[in-house]
């Protein structure tokens, strides 16, 4: 990242910059090159010439740009079109949006699990059947089956088109904190407090296999395809015939005691362990052969899985720690902290230097809560918020990354 803009209002909504005519005070804090910071009042000429450093302001109805001129670095502060407060009570713990973008699931501290129009907030449904906290929810590709895991040490599998639970997974023996589908959905996986993470057939309700046991709390997984592992069997593995899509797939697994693995599902071996200094709280892969791991202690680490024990690079923006990731484009991701920031960030700023120009992302809106999940859909990102807030950010398509 390379600037840092803060002022007391500047994670609310940039209402004030449609203006032509407003002053503000603005804390600039470069995060490259051991720049200094600057201290000083905008006014509605949108730049500012502060001795060595020229900072160059574009202002937009929903974001405003600001340019470092010696280094060609951009950051863009993003505030949200919409906002949607009325839907949970209290903390917002996970979001997921439907491969359409036309329905949103999400879970909060108040016990409930909605099911809700991306447009407009309108509840659709409210899916009842945890007698406790949901703590994970996602759709399967089909967009009309809901997947969720709570701490009542259940998965629950839902029809969106009646809000029916037809299958209940038992057999974690602490709560499920974190899923993955596989392929279409006749397999999908699981982690759990309880350091296992399960394969399930969601036809016959019941477990496959504990493809992992570790005496450490599981926090997260993700699932990875490599394609040059889909033809690699194993003789001493008893496969059942439902097992469907394993080949060729890596879980990553976060732990609470820093550990990092990915482990060979198909083959039930770890092709990955790296020790982390702080618990490892989010997962996922950035590009064919990258992973990153955030952890407790507000790093990034970045690994290359053919190589290891040695990490590509470690980036560490604050001491808040990361909570979750959403893949972006090429080799980046957004990540959410705790303290209630949410900015892109890509494996190329490992080989930056002052002569490349890189633009970087903010999402703003939270006033210092936690941003505890992401989800994306095409130009669509939302945010689940402890503050009980769903935020919902449009960005243009001209800006995507490939």
């Amino acid at each position: 990242m390379p600037v840092l803009v803060c002022n007391n209002s500047h994670r609310k909504h940039f209402e004030p910059f449609a203006s032509q005519r407003w002053q503000t005070q603005l804390w600039v804090s470069p995060l490259l090159f051991s720049l200094p910071y600057q201290y000083f009042r905008l006014g509605s000429d949108n730049f500012v010439i502060s001795e060595c450093i020229l900072f160059l302001f574009h202002i937009f109805q929903n974001s405003l740009a600001l340019l470092h001129s010696k280094t060609r670095c951009t950051t863009k502060f993003i505030s949200p079109t919409e906002v949607f407060s009325n839907l949970h009570n209290k903390s917002v713990r996970c979001i997921d949006v439907s491969p359409g973008g036309g329905l949103a699931v999400s879970s909060g501290d108040d016990g409930t699990l909605l099911l809700w129009d991306t447009s407009n907030g309108v509840l659709r449904r409210q899916l009842e059947g945890h007698i406790s906290d949901v703590n994970t929810c996602c759709f399967f590709p089909s967009g009309k089956v809901v997947l969720s895991g709570g701490a009542d040490l259940r998965l629950k599998i839902w029809s969106t088109e009646d809000g029916s639970c037809p299958v209940t997974l038992k057999g974690h023996t602490g709560g499920v904190v974190d899923t993955a589908i596989v392929d279409r959905g006749r397999n999908v996986l699981s982690c759990s407090r309880d350091g296992t993470a399960r394969l399930w057939d969601c036809g016959e309700a019941k477990c496959l296999a504990v493809v992992f046991k570790s005496d450490c709390c599981v926090n997260a997984c993700a699932l990875m395809r490599v394609p040059e592992m889909e033809n690699g069997t194993s003789s001493d593995i008893d496969h059942s015939e439902r097992e469907i899509g394993t080949a060729g797939k890596l879980l990553l697994l976060g732990m609470e005691d820093g550990s990092f693995d990915a482990l060979d599902i198909y083959n039930r071996k770890k092709v990955l362990h790296f020790k982390c200094p702080s618990a490892v709280n989010c997962c996922s892969p950035v590009s064919e052969y990258e992973v990153v791991a955030g952890t407790d202690d507000g790093s990034l680490w970045i690994l290359d899985i053919r190589s290891p024990s040695v990490p590509i690079g470690v980036s560490r923006r604050s001491a808040s720690a990361v909570l979750s990731l959403l893949t972006f484009g090429n080799r980046g991701v957004f990540a959410s902290t705790g303290d209630g920031s949410c900015f892109l960030w890509s494996s190329l700023l490992l080989k930056q230097t002052e002569q490349d120009a890189l633009t970087s992302w903010e999402l703003i809106g939270p006033d210092c809560d936690p941003v505890y999940k992401m989800s994306r859909s095409s130009n669509t990102v939302y945010t689940a918020c402890r503050d009980t807030n769903v935020r919902k950010y449009v960005l243009k398509d001209s800006e995507l990354p490939s």
